[in-house]
């Protein structure tokens, strides 16, 4: 399990855009990725924003991508399509097209780089509020997965659901979906881990962080997350997927490579613990 541990893009250089906790690193996404392999991490989770989509490498030149990726021996298994969340279209039908058109750019890309997942947040801004904005997010979706070619990509909702809701939100949707579990939310939303290891069958990716109850990221171990049950349940279900790193970054944007290592160092000595 410990091979499996990634971290998301962002993690291990200072932040651009200090004022939000999560954004692509164009100055610094290089140096990132000699980073990760200076560290022995082997896997990144790209993050794609609204704002400066096209100029974003991974859809303007994907090929350097690529070829910076396998000159440092990083995979990136799974993408954080941010955008969505930043521009819902099932909130506001006028960015339906511009969302729709983004994700068909992606997914040329991600069949290029063997990307395997598209995260998609329906959390905060893209929370889902009533049954109307969740009728449409499902009919849309798939009928945009029934007209485009997806290939081995599968689309995976991160999604603010009760565990009981998200078993039957799934209920609506082929294989070619499934869930990112973040361990942060769940636990700032107190959910109960036996419930929710019970949609777990869906679950292909999982970010982890800690967080405080109804509160902010924290370093691993400080807050309400009980990472060693979590950890202990995956290796009964013998999960085979990423543990992406999504951790707390200092408010002051200094010492983010080392906090990030802790974290990291944090999590490995949990994953080796005896069962």
């Amino acid at each position: 399990m410990i091979n499996k541990i990634g971290i998301m893009q962002g993690r291990l250089v200072p932040r651009e855009i200090k004022s939000r906790l999560q954004s692509f690193p164009f100055a610094m996404w290089k140096k990132e990725i000699e980073l990760a392999k200076k560290n022995k991490i082997s896997f990144i989770e790209w993050t794609l924003d609204y704002k400066n989509f096209l100029k974003n490498p991974i859809i303007s030149n994907p090929e350097i991508v690529k070829k910076i990726l396998n000159k440092n021996k990083i995979i990136v298994n799974s993408i954080t399509c941010d955008f969505f969340m930043q521009k819902p279209f099932f909130k506001n039908k006028n960015n339906k097209l511009i969302i729709f058109k983004y994700l068909k750019l992606l997914i040329y890309s991600c069949n290029l780089l063997n990307i395997k997942f598209l995260v998609l947040p329906l959390v905060d801004k893209s929370s889902i509020k009533n049954a109307k904005e969740e009728k449409i997010l499902i009919n849309e979706l798939k009928n945009f997965v029934r007209i485009n070619h997806l290939g081995k990509i599968k689309i995976l909702f991160e999604i603010d659901y009760n565990p009981l809701k998200i078993k039957k939100f799934m209920k609506n949707f082929n294989k070619t979906f499934g869930v990112n579990y973040d361990s942060g939310n769940s636990s700032a939303l107190n959910f109960n881990l036996t419930d929710e290891l019970t949609y777990f069958n869906h679950v292909y990716n999982i970010h982890i962080k800690d967080r405080k109850l109804n509160g902010r990221s924290v370093r691993l171990g400080t807050g309400n997350l009980r990472l060693d049950d979590l950890i202990l349940n995956l290796k009964k279900r013998r999960y085979k997927g990423n543990l992406i790193l999504q951790t707390y970054i200092p408010r002051k944007n200094k010492n983010v490579l080392k906090e990030t290592l802790k974290n990291y160092e944090y999590l490995k000595k949990v994953i080796l613990k005896k069962i």
